[in-house]
C-alpha cells in the first residue's frame, strides 16, 4: 500500500457508520500503514482498565515460564560453585570456582541437547494442543526434571533430569513467547516481549540470592534446596493455564473465529470487537491462516512454508541467524561466571557467589533496560549496537583477566551482563 492510501481508507464503515478521516497522531516505529490507522483511531485497550489488569494477571502466568528458565539457567552455574556440589558428585574444581572439565561440560550441554530436540515437536505440539496445552506439557516435563535433579544420587541421574529441563524448555520456549505476543495489544507487543526475557532475569536474581545463602550450608542440602525451589514458577504455569483464554490466533487457526474475536476485542479493543483494530486483525488472521481446522498430524510438522518462497526464505534466515548470534554472544559464559571471578582474583567461596548475584542483578537491569527502550530505538539498532557493546567488553574482560587486573576484570565481565542481557 502506497503512503497515500491510508488517507481514503480511514473513511471505513465503523459500527455501520462511515466515519470521516482522523488526522493520525505520532505512533513511533509502526511500519504498517493499516495498523498504524487502527491504532490511532481507537477506541484501544486503556491501560489502567479491567481489561488491562486482566491481562496483566494473564501474562504474569505465561512469564512464569521464563523466570522458571532464568532461574534454572542459574541455579546450575551457581551449585557448581559450591565445594559441596562439586565433591558430592566428584566433579572437582570446588576450590578454584567450580566444575571445568568434561563432567561440567556434560552437565551443561545435556541441558542444550534437550532444548535442541524439543525445537523439531515444540511448534506441532503448539500447534495442535493450542498455547496453553503447550505450555502445560512444558511444566509437566520440567516438574518432572526438577524433581530428578533435586533427589539425584549420581551423576547419571543429574544428567537426566537435565535433559528433561532442557526438553521442556524448550516446549515452553515454543509456545509461552507465542502465546505472549497473540494476546499482548500491538502497541505494545515489543514492551511486553521485553518483559517476558526480564522475568528469566528476575528469575537468576531470586536464585543467585538463594545460593549466597544456601552455600553456607555445610552438606547436601546446600544445592538440593535451591533445585527444588524451581517447583514453584512450574507448579503456577502448570495450574495457571487452565485459567487464561486461548491465543487469538491459534483460535482462528481452529476455526473458532468468534472466540478469536471476542478475546481479540476484550484485550485488545477495549470490549469494542466493532474497533478498527479488532477488525484489522481479524482480517489478518483470516488472510494468513484462514479458518480451517482440518489439519492432520502431517500438517503439523510440515516445515516446507519455511522455504517456499523468498520472503519465507529470508524471514527463516533472519531468525535462525538471529539465534545464531544470540548463543555465539557470550551468555553460554555465565555458566562459568564463578569461575571466571575466581581467575579475576575472587578466592573465597562466598565472595565468588556474591559477586555472581551482583552480576545477575546488575545484568537484570541491562534486560529491564533493553524492553523499555526498544520500541523507541527500534530492535535493529538494539540489536546491532548492543552486538558491538557486547564484543568490546568481553574482549576486555579477557584482556585483564589474562594480566590480573582483577578490578577491571570484574567490573567488565559485569558490564559485558548488562549489555549482553539488554541486547539478547
Amino acid at each position: 500500500m502506497s503512503e497515500k492510501a491510508p488517507a481514503t481508507d480511514v473513511e471505513v464503515q465503523h459500527n455501520e457508520v462511515v466515519e470521516p478521516a482522523h488526522p493520525l497522531r505520532k505512533v513511533e516505529h509502526v511500519l504498517n500503514a493499516d495498523l498504524a490507522v487502527a491504532l490511532s483511531t481507537g477506541p484501544q485497550l486503556k491501560a489502567f482498565s479491567g481489561s488491562a489488569f486482566r491481562l496483566y494477571l494473564i501474562l504474569l502466568v505465561c512469564f512464569m515460564g521464563s523466570l522458571s528458565f532464568g532461574f534454572d539457567t542459574t541455579v546450575i552455574s551457581g551449585v557448581n560453585g559450591m565445594v559441596q556440589f562439586t565433591d558430592y558428585f566428584g566433579i572437582g574444581g570446588g576450590d578454584t570456582g567450580g566444575g571445568q572439565g568434561i563432567v561440567t561440560a556434560m552437565l551443561y550441554s545435556i541441558f542444550s541437547f534437550g532444548c535442541i530436540l524439543a525445537t523439531f515437536v515444540g511448534g506441532p505440539i503448539s500447534d495442535r494442543f493450542g498455547r496453553r496445552g503447550g505450555m502445560f506439557i512444558a511444566s509437566i516435563i520440567i516438574f518432572a526434571g526438577v524433581a530428578v535433579v533435586t533427589a539425584a544420587q549420581s551423576r547419571i541421574y543429574l544428567f537426566f533430569g537435565r535433559f528433561l529441563i532442557g526438553f521442556g524448555s524448550a516446549l515452553n520456549a515454543s509456545a509461552s513467547p507465542a502465546y505472549v505476543a497473540e494476546i499482548s495489544p500491538p502497541q505494545w507487543r515489543g514492551r511486553i516481549g521485553g518483559l517476558s526475557n526480564t522475568f528469566s532475569y528476575l528469575g537468576s536474581v531470586i536464585c543467585s540470592g538463594l545460593v549466597i545463602a544456601t552455600g553456607r550450608i555445610n552438606s547436601d542440602v546446600s544445592w538440593r534446596l535451591p533445585c527444588a525451589v524451581q517447583f514453584i514458577p512450574t507448579v503456577i504455569l502448570a495450574v495457571g493455564v487452565w485459567f487464561i483464554p486461548e491465543s487469538p490466533r491459534w483460535l482462528m487457526s481452529v476455526g473458532r473465529k468468534e472466540e478469536a474475536r471476542d478475546v481479540l476485542a476484550k484485550y485488545h479493543g477495549n470490549g469494542d470487537a466493532n474497533t478498527l483494530l479488532v477488525l484489522l486483525e481479524l482480517r489478518e488472521l483470516e488472510t494468513s491462516i484462514g479458518t480451517g481446522s482440518d489439519k492432520g498430524w502431517r500438517d503439523f510438522f510440515d516445515y516446507s512454508e519455511l522455504f517456499n518462497s523468498r520472503a519465507a526464505r529470508y524471514r527463516t534466515f533472519v531468525t535462525t541467524w538471529l539465534g545464531i548470534c544470540s548463543q555465539l554472544s557470550g551468555g553460554g559464559l555465565f555458566y562459568y561466571i564463578t569461575v571466571l571471578f575466581d581467575l579475576a582474583g575472587v578466592k573465597t567461596q562466598n565472595g565468588r557467589l556474591t559477586f555472581s548475584f551482583i552480576s545477575v542483578a546488575i545484568g537484570a537491569l541491562g534486560g529491564l533496560t533493553g524492553a523499555f527502550t526498544v520500541d523507541r530505538i527500534g530492535r535493529r539498532t538494539l540489536w546491532f549496537w548492543g552486538t558491538v557493546g557486547c564484543s568490546l567488553t568481553l574482549a576486555l574482560a579477557a584482556v585483564f583477566t589474562a594480566t590480573l587486573e582483577s578490578g577491571a576484570a570484574i567490573a567488565f565481565l559485569i558490564i559485558f551482563g548488562f549489555v549482553q542481557n539488554m541486547t539478547y
